[in-house]
């Protein structure tokens, strides 16, 4: 079982451009013996401190093992909706991980 966790920057006045992106992303990752656990949109609130720019989104997924995510990163329809997410996200951080 591994762990992604994703911080999402969009770029401004791109949102409904990410959001359909999302719209295919996100049901592929059940194909691919995934789960998304979370999606989070953080507001300014929320932080009880920061030393990095706030993330539009905050995504945690898990699939059941590398080869797995693998898969589905080069699903070839989600390929085909990637010019929206180059278009809407100005930059993003992975962090992978197991669980202890």
């Amino acid at each position: 079982m591994i762990f992604v966790t994703q911080l999402i920057y969009i770029i401004k006045g791109q949102e409904k451009v990410f959001d359909e992106f999302e719209k295919v992303a996100i049901p592929t990752i059940s194909k691919y013996n995934g789960r998304l656990l979370f999606r989070v949109r953080p507001t300014p609130d929320t932080f009880i401190e920061n030393q990095i720019e706030p993330p539009y989104e905050i995504h945690l997924a898990e699939f059941d093992s590398e080869q797995d995510f693998e898969n589905f990163k080069h699903d070839e329809e989600r390929k085909k909706f990637l010019h929206l997410k180059e278009q809407s996200i100005k930059t993003s951080i992975m962090i992978q991980g197991t669980k202890l």
